[in-house]
């Protein structure tokens, strides 16, 4: 019997919690100092699927001014519409548990979730991520979308390790079962 894949959360955050300002500006990433990728390519590298909410997808082609940036990955987009596929997406309007389910029984890497904080609270709240990586910026930003929505759940952590890149620092979690 295979091993079943990781659902994994990767995810930039301020120290006090947030992933973006309230207008989703991630300037405040940018402004820090950071060593190489920051971790980025290694991590990149463990998964061949990626799973993204509809609002976070938006934000991507709004801003990414090259090409889709997770082409060479299998990637689903969570929407409450029915929108037709493209070449580099899966949209997918079906139960979240069900299909990460699926996914997470089928062979291959890693699973990432790229975001963001509505998708994420849905996959915190049904038990289903299975690793957290945080990479913590030096950086207050007082209020915006915050890294946890507020709930009736509780994840037990257990610290796999720290890695530090010039001023952010990496902590990596498992998520007790």
């Amino acid at each position: 019997m295979s091993k079943k894949r990781n659902l994994v959360l990767y995810i930039a955050v301020s120290l006090d919690g947030y992933i973006a300002t309230e207008d989703e500006s991630l300037e405040w990433l940018f402004n820090v100092e950071g060593e190489g990728d920051n971790g980025y390519s290694e991590f990149y590298e463990t998964v061949d699927t990626v799973l993204i909410g509809k609002k976070t997808y938006d934000w991507i082609i709004r801003h990414e001014t090259r090409e889709f940036p997770y082409k060479n990955k299998e990637c689903y987009v969570f929407t409450r519409s029915s929108i037709e596929d493209t070449e580099d997406v899966k949209f997918i309007n079906d139960d979240i548990v069900s299909v990460t389910n699926k996914l997470k029984n089928q062979e291959g890497r890693n699973i990432w979730i790229v975001g963001g904080g509505e998708l994420l609270h849905h996959f915190v709240k049904k038990k289903l991520v299975d690793e957290i990586i945080l990479t913590v910026a030096p950086t207050i930003i007082g209020k915006g979308v915050p890294l946890f929505k507020k709930g009736d759940y509780q994840l037990d952590l257990t610290l796999k390790g720290t890695r530090n890149f010039n001023q952010f620092v990496e902590l990596h979690y498992g998520v007790k079962k």
